[in-house]
């Protein structure tokens, strides 16, 4: 079946005039940054249809005469076609927001054709930057791309299960839509402990995070506010035993949700850092290469830190290193035993940031065995 791109133009092609948000002279013409590059690149490398699906408030009427309208609109579509970005449709609607036509977004009156069966709706996408887009994608059976810094303003009408990425880079949506998202959640159950993660490696660094463990919570999230990921864990241990389960566990089931949302790790760069706090210097090197190992250099002369035993921390990074079979150098130095364990983890995060970060214009596998 085929697919579509539904593209709204101000705001995501250009950038959306401010005080009237009528692009009606070419002085007032600017496209969004990265645009040309990247949507070329989706127009070339995939096979959705580009549809452009626009609101330009009362165009033909006094407030926006046409012949303001369709010089910088033909200017705008000419510049994009000589970069190889052609629309297979254009569709315009011409009301006011108070005439609550069907055609106007997020109503799917201009939309016919795409809402008899022939198209996979479920795979295509609203690229826009306003709730109506999230709203249209909604409407029609699809997912939105959400040209903003974050989804806060879809929080008020529940519209956030619709938007598949929240960005203002068009290096990202073309890495979404050409790699595809790095999530994963694993579950594992034991007669010791009962622990769910999720996490999304492209994520904001939202976290919700329960393991029973005040300390412990504080660190993974760290992992997931340093790491730019989305992580979920929801831990119920043996903690009327001890806390070793429940770290250990934790550990396991997080490395082996890290190796599933890697995938096959084309594109990826591998390698990740180095990071202060305060009295401490702390070092983190990994490599996702697939074989698990453990360099652990850092010492701890309390025996818990919150109600977190010292002695777990090795154990902790062991485990990790294990699930995801990755290889983790760790060093750290300082006075501070909070600050020494809490930058080990931040500096972690961003290891894993840098290592993980993906480059879809060399999508090989980084490894000169052609696999890893």
């Amino acid at each position: 079946m085929k697919k579509a791109l539904f593209i709204d133009r101000d705001g995501t092609l250009v950038i959306e005039p401010p005080v009237d948000y009528q692009l009606d002279s070419f002085h007032k013409l600017e496209f969004y940054p990265k645009v040309f590059r990247n949507l070329g690149f989706i127009r070339s490398k995939l096979d959705f249809e580009f549809v452009m699906v626009t609101n330009q408030d009362g165009l033909g009427t006094s407030s926006f005469p046409e012949d303001t309208f369709w010089p910088v609109h033909n200017l705008v579509l000419k510049t994009l076609e000589g970069e190889g970005i052609t629309f297979d449709d254009i569709l315009i609607d011409r009301s006011f927001p108070e005439d609550h036509v069907p055609t106007r977004k997020p109503g799917t009156g201009m939309m016919g054709k795409y809402l008899t069966g022939d198209y996979d709706l479920a795979n295509s996408f609203v690229i826009g930057d306003r709730v109506t887009d999230v709203e249209l994608a909604k409407n029609m059976g699809c997912k939105a791309i959400l040209l903003q810094d974050n989804m806060d303003i879809l929080k008020e009408k529940e519209l956030e299960s619709y938007c598949a990425l929240v960005t203002t880079d068009w290096d990202k949506v073309a890495e979404f839509l050409f790699a595809g998202e790095r999530i994963a959640e694993v579950r594992r159950t034991t007669k010791e402990t009962d622990i769910y993660i999720s996490l999304n490696l492209d994520g904001s660094g939202k976290c919700d995070i329960s393991t029973g463990i005040v300390f412990f919570d504080h660190m993974l999230e760290q992992i997931g506010k340093h790491g730019g990921i989305d992580l979920t864990i929801k831990v119920k241990g043996d903690l009327e035993v001890d806390e070793h389960h429940t770290i250990e566990d934790t550990a396991i089931v997080l490395g082996e949700c890290i190796y599933r949302a890697l995938g096959s790790k084309r594109g990826i760069e591998r390698y990740g850092y180095c990071l202060p706090m305060d009295d401490c210097l702390c070092r983190v090197a990994l490599d996702f290469g697939g074989r698990a190992w453990l360099v652990w250099d850092a010492e701890f002369h309390r025996e818990k830190i919150g109600e977190m035993p010292t002695e777990m921390f090795p154990h902790f990074f062991k485990s990790l290193s294990d699930a995801a079979r990755m290889n983790l150098n760790i060093k750290a130095e300082g006075q501070n035993e909070h600050h020494k364990i809490e930058g080990i983890f931040k500096a972690l995060a961003r290891a894993i940031k840098m290592a993980v970060r993906r480059d879809i214009y060399y999508f090989e596998v980084p490894s000169s065995k052609g696999c890893i």
